[in-house]
């Protein structure tokens, strides 16, 4: 019995942690979407995909710059920086071969939902997901 409820348990923190990140992508998206259009072409796509990707370099620059400063043989901030490696390199993988899931914006509708969301996690079922790869938005110019 108890076993099973440490099963539901996991399940349910595993399903928490996949609903906060896929929130977490939405949300920069939704801040990141420019104020005049309706729905995005392909080029602002693109665009869009290469700035989230490149979204961790401010952050990997500053750690390099107190890496080049002190003279500590160990990394300082060694797990952030690898956390953050790992992440861009595994989405850009994604984003060079399956594509990048992220909100389907070139619908209208899901392109107005994301810029009115409010942020909540319980909306995130209304969110139609859509996978672009570089390959496909390449074919669509």
């Amino acid at each position: 019995m108890e076993r099973r409820t440490n099963i539901k348990e996991k399940k349910k923190i595993r399903g928490n942690l996949k609903s906060n990140l896929i929130g977490e992508k939405l949300l920069w998206f939704q801040e990141n979407l420019p104020a005049i259009t309706t729905n995005c072409s392909v080029t602002l796509i693109e665009e869009l995909i290469r700035k989230y990707l490149s979204r961790f370099d401010e952050e990997l620059e500053q750690i390099k710059i107190k890496h080049s400063v002190g003279v500590r043989k160990n990394r300082q901030h060694a797990s952030r920086e690898d956390i953050i490696k790992l992440t861009v390199k595994r989405e850009f993988e994604e984003y060079k071969t399956c594509g990048l899931e992220i909100p389907d914006l070139m619908n209208s509708e899901q392109f107005e939902l994301l810029r009115t969301w409010n942020g909540e996690l319980r909306f995130l079922p209304n969110f139609k997901l859509k996978r672009y790869s570089e390959k496909y938005l390449q074919s669509r110019k």
